[in-house]
């Protein structure tokens, strides 16, 4: 493809493969020419085989498990395009590891989201695509453009086409930090919001949970931009069990599902989890209560506008 004098390119690290195949099939290209491997000592070993000279440069790279290996991987394509002269070069990170490291939680602690930010910089990248950051404001972490991409329009659409006009729907935050997100989660599906409000009265007291809102009888769809072990979201499902819920969903944008996750899915009342492919969810881990949407559609055309010198903000007003 070509336009306006400079080719487009879309390479990609290992970390989500199968996704970034997907993508460049979407805008039919095929993926740029590359090795990225290791030396025998550990070392990231990477080889660009194609001229990439003046072209607008896209690198697909989910900075998931393992997350160093896959963000070397990612300064790493970005140093050598930059010195093969690579016009622009965008880092398409679906999911941005190291985001909940974002503030100071005590004394000595780093902010480890703002050094990611700078290493990405540093390395040669002149635009970052992503999609549901932890928070938002981490777009202010960078110092080139950022343009923040959201997941629950794909997640809303499923539950629609799910449940059609059914009223007996709510909408839940799991806690009261994903109050915002589950809010506009709710007004697309036309439908109530409660929340979850996790208080500990004291040091090694059980925590409480309150629900706010009117869950008995309805479908809960409990609503998250993260699930890493799972602890918060089944904690959270159990609570809404107990007072009486009928049926209990969970979606998110990003299924990290580390250590006990699975485990804790598998014997939770939820019904099914819904997850995006922004990370890749290996075979062993597709339980029968997980099912995963792709994203490919909206990244592939927010590309395409990056590419195109087009505006993306209609992106968002769509979502």
């Amino acid at each position: 493809m070509n336009i306006h004098g400079k080719d487009i390119k879309i390479f990609a690290g290992n970390s989500n493969r199968e996704l970034a195949e997907e993508i460049a099939a979407k805008i039919g290209l095929p993926l740029g020419a590359s090795n990225v491997g290791r030396f025998s000592d550990g070392e990231i070993a990477i080889s660009i085989n194609e001229v990439v000279r003046g072209s607008d440069v896209f690198i697909i790279q989910s900075t998931c498990t393992p997350v160093n290996d896959n963000l070397v991987e990612l300064l790493i394509l970005i140093d050598a395009l930059r010195r093969a002269s690579a016009g622009r070069i965008t880092a398409v990170m679906p999911y941005f590891g190291y985001a909940r490291q974002d503030r100071k939680a005590k004394a000595r602690d780093p902010i480890s989201a703002k050094l990611v930010a700078n290493l990405i910089t540093t390395a040669g990248a002149d635009r970052v695509l992503t999609m549901d950051l932890h928070a938002s404001q981490l777009q202010g972490f960078f110092d080139i453009p950022v343009d923040h991409l959201l997941g629950a329009p794909i997640l809303a659409k499923y539950m629609q086409e799910k449940f059609g006009n059914a009223d007996d729907i709510v909408v839940v935050s799991p806690d009261v930090g994903s109050v915002s997100r589950s809010r506009k989660f709710a007004e697309k599906l036309d439908a109530p919001l409660a929340i979850i409000d996790k208080r500990r009265p004291k040091a090694n007291v059980c925590e409480i949970m309150n629900i706010i809102g009117d869950v008995r009888g309805k479908r809960a769809i409990l609503v998250d931009d993260i699930i890493d072990t799972a602890g918060t979201i089944v904690s959270a499902a159990n609570a809404l069990a107990d007072i009486g819920a009928k049926e209990i969903y969970a979606c998110c944008t990003h299924g990290v599902l580390s250590g006990p996750a699975i485990e804790r899915i598998k014997n939770s009342p939820i019904k099914e989890l819904v997850a995006l492919n922004t990370i890749p969810i290996p075979k062993e881990k597709r339980i029968d209560k997980i099912t995963v949407l792709s994203v490919a559609d909206v990244f592939a055309e927010a590309i395409e506008r990056i590419y195109g010198d087009i505006s993306i903000s209609s992106l968002f007003t769509q979502q």
